[in-house]
């Protein structure tokens, strides 16, 4: 039995027996008027017997579901130390210690002091234990985010062995194996597409509802559902080092941690907590020496009272369940955070800095247009230029033969490839000589490219990379390349300067191929030219304005300035290198999980503060009423009662909770 099932049956079964003293306390008060008043020596036998069960009932309460505030209680004072726990049993222990003295003695009381408190010890204990539980009810559904996905893992995998299909347990799966992926069939372990192409729901990981078209060289994450297709993959993660693994890890972490305003309630409950003591002790001994006839219930009402509405756990509640509550809204949507450190320096960036390759573009080439002359056809010039890279390794080429299988196109093997470095290559296909490269290669081997100036300049000076296409020195035509601007990027750097934070971008690339990025994705601040080691350096100079800096990147040289920024954001298709050295992991290749990462961060700060605000003036208006002062000048109906002290308290920490959740409806868009 976890600690949540074991504070649920103790909660309700301190809630059923608080249910029955209640319903005791009221028919006592519906019966003949209380001992000590005037015409009664003592209680009637039926009213004693009555308080003595009543006893009886609570004691298994305190005993059992209660214990822990006394043996947490007594630990602090061998320390010399005092808590929230220490005020909870001095307040229960008190009233219940003062009741079967009533029970045993009631003749030893003044007038109006025979009166036993059974029932406001239990309630109080009940609510501080419902309030508990529903903490760690928070921080297990947290924990559930996380169990849901292991639960999604395969446990087998169909891998490629010796020309031959053979079904592993997945703890045998190793590093490089080809692995079999069948349609609607869970992906066993993380890896990237050798063949095949599919659309697969990764919405468990990310919260992506839409599926994602995975084809050759995308990469898969283990515990997702593959859709109709069939795919063939490279395992590249296994055990700790997966994205679920990844997962569990920083939400255990996150949930562990302490934002650095924590500091601020632990110094306020520092000097609360012997405080209240020591108020309770002076408000004793003032009701005790000018409470008049009944000084003594007064003494012992108002001391117990301000002990009780007193304890502060509203304010220990305020930071630990706003942080449990964002760190699940975040890892639902595939955002692993830290710590606390990280959180609360989430809220406070002022200018977030994105590295341009693999972070803003998709990292790899893509074709991006196809131009001709006039009545040219521009499937035929993807067909030819596919037939003569496709037995080229080069990353242009790649980018062809993947735009050329996306249209469904088919071809033959080309005879007497020549590959010119740097320039393109050279082919016999089908009888024909086909040249793809750049234009001055092709202009030295003869070929006019005239004819296709008016239309590639544009592209040219968006830093598109142009393969000219010949077919027996005729040109046919050319194939633009570049490395896409990721779809969600521009809105992303929208959402965030919305959010009032500055974007700026740092690349190594040439100015040209920056500021064109800069242009699509909105960024106006562009430092171009940047070389690895001085971009810690860049980032570095920027914190010197007194603003708190974000980083956002992806690869092996983003990793120093990922982790010199205030706060690092690694994208989970980035290196592990990359991912270790950030404060924030992005599973998955969505920018715009940096805006929501963001909006968590500052709701959960917001609602930290309100909470602690809230919290802190609550228990001061509570301990001034519960000291009695209101008594004279307003009369006994301001007596706090203990019963109403703990449910007070009580109403304060289960609003806390209530306040936290509603970080749950913290949304993605503005």
């Amino acid at each position: 039995m976890n600690r949540e099932q074991r504070l649920g049956r103790g909660t309700l079964a301190a809630l059923g027996v608080a249910g029955l003293l209640v319903i005791g306390m009221l028919v006592d008060m519906g019966g003949v008027p209380r001992a000590g008043h005037p015409g009664h020596a003592g209680p009637e036998p039926w009213r004693r017997a009555l308080w003595a069960v009543e006893g009886l009932l609570s004691l298994p309460v305190l005993l059992g579901p209660g214990r822990h505030f006394f043996v947490s209680a007594w630990n602090h004072f061998r320390r010399r130390s005092a808590n929230m726990d220490t005020l909870i049993s001095i307040g229960t222990g008190m009233a219940w210690l003062y009741s079967t003295a009533v029970v045993v003695a009631p003749g030893a009381f003044p007038l109006g002091a025979a009166m036993p408190f059974y029932d406001a010890a239990v309630v109080v204990l009940a609510l501080v234990l419902l309030g508990q539980w529903l903490e760690a009810r928070a921080r297990g559904r947290t924990g559930d985010v996380v169990a849901r996905l292991g639960s999604r893992q395969a446990r087998a995998a169909t891998v490629v062995r010796d020309a031959a299909e053979i079904e592993v347990p997945l703890a045998d799966v190793r590093l490089g194996d080809v692995i079999l992926v069948r349609p609607g069939a869970t992906i066993p372990v993380d890896g990237v597409v050798l063949d095949g192409s599919s659309a697969v729901d990764e919405s468990m990981l990310t919260g992506e509802p839409l599926p994602v078209v995975k084809s050759v060289g995308d990469g898969l994450f283990g515990g997702t559902l593959n859709g109709a297709g069939a795919l063939s993959l490279k395992a590249t993660q296994l055990g700790a080092t997966s994205a679920l693994a990844r997962i569990q890890e920083s939400v255990r972490l996150a949930q562990a941690s302490r934002p650095p305003i924590t500091r601020l309630v632990d110094r306020v409950s520092s000097v609360f907590v012997p405080s209240v003591m020591m108020l309770a002790v002076l408000t004793f001994m003032g009701w005790y020496t000018f409470g008049g006839p009944q000084k003594l219930l007064y003494a012992l009402v108002t001391s117990a009272s301000v002990l009780l509405v007193a304890c502060p756990c509203a304010l220990g509640l305020a930071t630990p369940i706003s942080v449990i509550v964002g760190v699940e809204r975040m890892a639902g949507a595939g955002i692993l955070i830290r710590g606390g450190d990280a959180l609360e320096a989430a809220a406070r960036i002022k200018l977030m800095v994105f590295d341009k390759t693999g972070t803003l573009t998709l990292g790899r080439p893509a074709v991006t247009a196809i131009v001709v002359p006039e009545a040219g056809d521009p499937a035929r010039v993807l067909h030819l230029a596919a037939a003569a890279e496709s037995r080229s390794e080069h990353p242009l080429a790649g980018a062809v033969l993947a735009a050329a299988r996306e249209r469904g196109l088919a071809w033959s093997d080309p005879t007497a490839v020549e590959a010119v470095a740097g320039r393109g290559v050279r082919a016999q296909w089908e009888g024909r000589t086909l040249r793809v490269g750049s234009r001055a290669w092709l202009e030295a081997d003869g070929v006019a490219t005239q004819a296709l100036a008016r239309q590639a300049a544009p592209l040219a000076a968006e830093a598109h990379t142009l393969l000219y296409v010949a077919e027996d020195a005729q040109l046919v035509g050319a194939v633009a390349v570049a490395d896409v601007v990721r779809p969600d990027a521009r809105e992303c750097v929208a959402r965030l300067r919305r959010a009032g934070i500055e974007v700026a971008m740092i690349t190594g690339d040439e100015r040209q191929a920056a500021e064109a990025v800069g242009r699509a994705t909105g960024i106006e601040r562009v430092l171009a030219g940047v070389l690895p080691a001085e971009k810690a350096a860049r980032i570095g100079e920027l914190q010197r304005s007194g603003r708190v800096v974000a980083m956002a990147g992806d690869g092996l040289n983003d990793a120093p300035a990922l982790a010199q920024a205030d706060v690092g954001f690694a994208l989970g298709s980035g290196t592990d290198v990359a991912i270790e050295a950030a404060d924030v992991t992005v599973v998955g290749e969505r920018l715009l999980a940096l805006p929501l990462a963001i909006r968590v961060s500052r709701a959960t700060l917001r609602n930290i503060r309100q909470n602690l605000v809230g919290a802190f003036f609550y228990n001061l208006i509570a301990i001034v009423v519960a000291t009695g002062v209101l008594v004279p000048l307003l009369g006994s109906g301001f007596l706090l009662s203990p019963l109403l002290a703990g449910a007070a308290m009580s109403l304060s920490s289960i609003t806390v909770v209530a306040n936290a959740l509603r970080l749950r409806r913290v949304e993605l868009g503005d």
